[in-house]
């Protein structure tokens, strides 16, 4: 069995998700593939060629592949299916849009969010928001996977260099077409991969509160990000939803501040290797997954931590 996986990328970088996509296929196949789906992106082949696992990089190199458009990507992977026993690409917005018409053109089940490979045709997954874990076994011919990339390590860079191999380009679809992008600018580390993250909720208040999270998100290097409550509240974008409708993340620390811990939010941030939970309930449910909970104003002990940093 040879497991394919679609690299995310931007044309010129290899995204770090592809890697725990890529230690994913590794338990489904023999051998592992990668394809890179792009315009001059020669530099990504490279980069993908070198990761700990993967056997062959096939490259689909053309304009029209330049924006990322779903429809494209899904018919050049199409193209290529019937040589792999799986296809996988990283449960993010970039694999969500292009699997699922992979799936329909297939005719076969798409298999959603995976945390684990049990076997080659047996997977589990979470549902109701994280609070089950559903085994799911299919019979499909080809498998048609999104991976939770916090549920798998990152694949090495080993030191070797696979084979890249130039498959014939699919034309373009021409039924969409990007009109423009507006990129936001971070001072902060990107939040999907960030190791620390500072995350506020409802307790926080207002958009003005938030600022008091600015001078430890400092310190730590640390990305910032918010519940459900406290984006639909307004205080903070939408870009820093952490949950089940937002981001899914697994720092190395992260710390929740004014969060109750509702389900959907717990969904997105649960598998972080330590938690810090900052909440003046004590019945408040983050504790429940907290390794370290404190209970009291945050308004004093987030500047007093900040304070101690110092």
């Amino acid at each position: 069995m040879v497991a394919l996986v679609i690299a995310e990328h931007d044309n010129s970088t290899l995204k770090g998700v592809t890697l725990n996509t890529v230690t994913a296929a590794t338990f489904c196949g023999s051998d592992v593939h990668v394809l890179v789906v792009g315009s001059n992106c020669g530099t990504v082949a490279a980069q993908a060629a070198e990761v700990a696992g993967v056997k062959k990089v096939l490259v689909a190199d053309a304009e029209h592949f330049a924006d990322a458009l779903a429809e494209n990507a899904a018919e050049q992977v199409v193209t290529v299916a019937a040589n792999y026993s799986h296809i996988l690409a990283p449960a993010t917005a970039y694999g969500k849009n292009i699997l699922p018409r992979v799936a329909a053109t297939l005719d076969v089940a798409q298999i959603s969010e995976i945390i684990r490979v049990e076997s080659p045709d047996t997977f589990a997954r979470p549902i109701y928001a994280g609070n089950a874990i559903a085994t799911v076994q299919s019979n499909d011919p080809v498998k048609v996977i999104t991976v939770r990339s916090t549920a798998f390590d990152a694949a090495g860079v080993s030191g070797h260099t696979a084979a890249i191999e130039r498959v014939s380009s699919v034309g373009d679809f021409g039924k969409s077409r990007v009109v423009s992008r507006e990129l936001a600018k971070l001072d902060r580390p990107e939040l999907s991969g960030a190791k620390i993250v500072i995350a506020g909720g409802r307790g926080m208040g207002s958009s003005e509160s938030f600022k008091i999270l600015e001078p430890l998100a400092d310190k730590l290097g640390a990305a910032m990000g918010a519940s459900r409550a406290a984006v639909d509240a307004g205080y903070v974008p939408n870009d820093w939803q952490i949950g089940q409708t937002g981001k899914i993340v697994a720092p190395e620390l992260y710390i929740a501040v004014g969060i109750s811990g509702a389900i959907q939010h717990l969904a997105g941030m649960k598998d972080s290797k330590t938690i810090i939970a900052i909440n003046k309930d004590p019945e408040a449910p983050i504790f429940s997954v907290a390794d370290y909970g404190v209970v009291g104003d945050l308004f004093e002990l987030v500047p007093e931590l900040t304070q101690q940093l110092s």
